[in-house]
């Protein structure tokens, strides 16, 4: 693991500690170079194909959905942890399955039934991009689905 400041490969292992909930271990690491100290996290390499819309398929990407859910959440009283718990949560739950490929389309829904409960602002952002709302009737339809 090379150093975050100096870009040292030789570090050291501080401490170490199981994430449960994440199923990923954290680690503390001090670079042998500069002292510099900093968090890692080793998470299982069992990777989760997402099947697109057009059929392609890509590996799942925490980060990418990440970046869709805080856009969503944008000016919203919602911390990163939050976030990242409702992804660990998805994570969790695709994992636990014995297929190793999910539609978008499925992640999707799952992001939205996690966010309905989480805040209905951020449910009704995402659902606008994630369902491409035509026009007004289609996001007033939602909003009322919602209620």
């Amino acid at each position: 693991m090379r150093c975050p400041k100096c870009g040292n490969a030789d570090t050291r292992v501080v401490d170490s500690r199981t994430q449960e909930a994440t199923n990923a271990i954290k680690r503390r690491r001090e670079c042998c170079g500069c002292g510099f100290r900093f968090t890692t996290f080793e998470r299982c390499e069992d990777p989760i194909e997402v099947i697109k819309s057009d059929g392609s398929t890509q590996p799942f990407d925490r980060n990418k959905l990440l970046v869709g859910l805080m856009r969503a959440t944008s000016k919203r009283d919602i911390d990163l942890a939050a976030l990242n718990g409702l992804i660990d949560d998805i994570e969790r739950e695709l994992r636990s399955r014995t297929l190793t490929a999910v539609s978008s389309h499925e992640i999707g829904d799952m992001v939205l039934k996690r966010l309905e409960k989480l805040d209905k602002v951020a449910y009704i952002r995402f659902a606008s991009v994630y369902r491409d709302f035509k026009d007004v009737d289609e996001f007033f339809k939602e909003l009322q689905n919602l209620r």
